[in-house]
């Protein structure tokens, strides 16, 4: 069984940045791809972003291209999610997601999910 573990959130002011980290404990054999997603109260799940556990793909969402970069240390089992110019908009609880499918992205692809951590960005 695969446990994922967020940190990193907190509040921020518009423009500025955070660093989440999704760090895997027990056994990771089989995991492909890890992903982010966020929810903001009252909004739908929404993907964030993904990498294959190799480091070799990303795949970003419409609304976080160009802003946030996913990443991953495998001698650590963490996965990092960097983002810069963080707007209001970007206000949610987000979790990290972890597949043994090779190309996940919608939320029912994902095998294995995180507890979120909140990221709040003030106007």
């Amino acid at each position: 069984q695969v446990q994922l573990v967020e940190s990193g959130g907190g509040l921020v002011q518009a423009g500025g940045s955070l660093r989440l980290s999704c760090t895997a404990s027990r056994r990771t054999f089989g995991i492909y791809t890890v992903g982010w997603f966020r929810q903001a109260p009252g909004k739908e799940r929404e993907f964030v972003a993904r990498i294959t556990w190799s480091g070799n793909n990303t795949v970003y969402g419409d609304s976080v291209k160009g802003r946030f970069t996913i990443s991953n240390d495998n001698a650590k089992k963490t996965v990092y999610l960097l983002m810069n110019s963080l707007k209001p908009e970007d206000t949610a609880v987000y979790c990290c997601a972890a597949s043994v499918g090779a190309s996940a992205y919608y939320a029912y692809e994902y095998n294995y999910w995180g507890q979120g951590t909140q990221v709040t960005v003030s106007s």
